[in-house]
């Protein structure tokens, strides 16, 4: 981003209103910004006596998969964004570490890493197609949320599969309304 419009003199203001496309990788294991999605900045840039305050809004499609069930997710995040890009020099930069401030480069900020730290940030890490999404059957693999409610798979355990059959058929049960049983 250019900063020659915007001058050093503390108190001028520019604002950026763009739409760009979205570099490749901004994601997580299973969610993330389509490449090439339309990133929308809504931005107000603001020198400062120590630099340049960016602040503004984030708007940006993400796609995935659900972490229950594997169905599709889509999604729009919009993020606040605010962050100093400290002019060399200044107090600032000689106050922060190295990787804590972001720094005017010449008349250039590169928006792209605070962009992308601030989505890939709010990606979450285990995105659901719905908020009570029950998942799939651990048995059948089918997604629970379209099965009946009293699905169920009776699973016997093969060590004990032989002696199943016999104590199946013909069992006595338990009758607690039987007044003969005492």
């Amino acid at each position: 981003m250019e900063l020659r419009e915007l001058g050093r003199r503390a108190g001028s203001l520019q604002e950026l209103d763009r739409t760009l496309p979205a570099p490749a990788g901004w994601r997580v294991e299973l969610i993330g910004v389509p490449d090439g999605a339309p990133v929308h900045l809504r931005l107000r840039l603001e020198s400062v006596m120590e630099g340049v305050l960016v602040s503004g809004d984030v708007e940006v499609p993400v796609q995935g998969q659900c972490a229950r069930c594997l169905d599709p997710v889509e999604d729009t995040l919009e993020l606040d964004v605010q962050e100093l890009f400290a002019y060399p020099g200044s107090t600032t930069e000689a106050t922060s570490e190295e990787d804590e401030v972001r720094l005017v480069e010449g008349e250039r900020i590169d928006l792209e890493p605070m962009v992308r730290d601030a989505v890939v940030l709010a990606l979450p890490l285990s995105p659901t197609c719905t908020e009570d999404c029950a998942g799939l059957c651990s048995g059948c693999g089918q997604r629970l949320d379209d099965l009946p409610a009293d699905h169920s798979h009776e699973l016997v355990d093969p060590r004990w599969a032989g002696l199943a059959g016999r104590f199946t058929t013909g069992a006595v049960t338990d009758r607690p309304d039987d007044p003969e049983e005492n």
